[in-house]
């Protein structure tokens, strides 16, 4: 079991004010949105070869990157929603074996990586909020971790065919860390504009640490 998706951004173009409330409603509406469509994607997947499987979740990592490095085209207005449920579906396909398999063999796993990641995004959106400091200068840095950290789980998953649960556990608390900025960064920073990356970003961390939880759990 691996995680296979960092996002290393953010640059975004200064829009008109919007308030938090506003923002925030904004945001989660897409995060909800891209979560539908990964679960339409791991059942539509269900039955998909393991390379099959792997290639979709190659793809959905490229088109993570595209989106992080092809400018605002991909961050801003309806083009950029669109991919992003686009690249929701085809991580969802990437992850439909997978699932399938859990979903079958060890389904306490399966519940307990959802409650945890449930339980985990609700914690760090609440800290975000809550926290006084601003921690938008951390956005960055712990992004490029987490992607680094990803391709380390790709390189090991490919020559070892697993990931160590203790690796699993750092990218699970690096992801937890990136969603606290980044409610963090929507209350202080946000507008309009940074509604669809901010979106993103959240998405794959929930992903990351769901993934995370399952491989903790699942090797027990």
């Amino acid at each position: 079991m691996s995680e296979l998706y960092g996002t290393t951004y953010r640059d975004s173009t200064r829009s008109a004010a919007i308030s938090t409330a506003q923002l925030l409603g904004q945001v989660m509406f897409l995060v909800a949105i891209a979560l539908v469509f990964a679960a339409l994607g791991t059942w539509l997947g269900r039955d998909l070869s393991i390379g099959t499987a792997r290639a979709l979740s190659f793809a959905g990592f490229g088109m993570l990157l595209v989106s992080s490095f092809a400018g605002q085209r991909f961050r801003v207005g309806a083009f950029a929603m669109g991919w992003l449920f686009a690249t929701a579906l085809v991580i969802g396909l990437g992850l439909g074996p997978v699932i399938a398999y859990f979903a079958e063999v060890e389904t306490s796993a399966l519940t307990q990586a959802f409650a945890g990641t449930a339980a985990t995004v609700a914690g760090a959106g609440a800290l975000g909020f809550l926290l006084a400091k601003d921690l938008a200068p951390w956005i960055r840095p712990l992004s490029l971790i987490v992607f680094t950290a990803c391709v380390a789980t790709i390189v090991i998953s490919l020559v070892a065919g697993s990931v160590s649960p203790l690796l699993s556990g750092v990218i699970y608390l690096l992801s937890a860390g990136l969603i606290v900025v980044d409610f963090n960064y929507l209350r202080k920073h946000g507008t309009e504009d940074d509604a669809i990356w901010l979106a993103t970003g959240i998405f794959v961390s929930i992903v990351n640490i769901f993934l995370s939880l399952l491989n903790i759990f699942s090797g027990r």
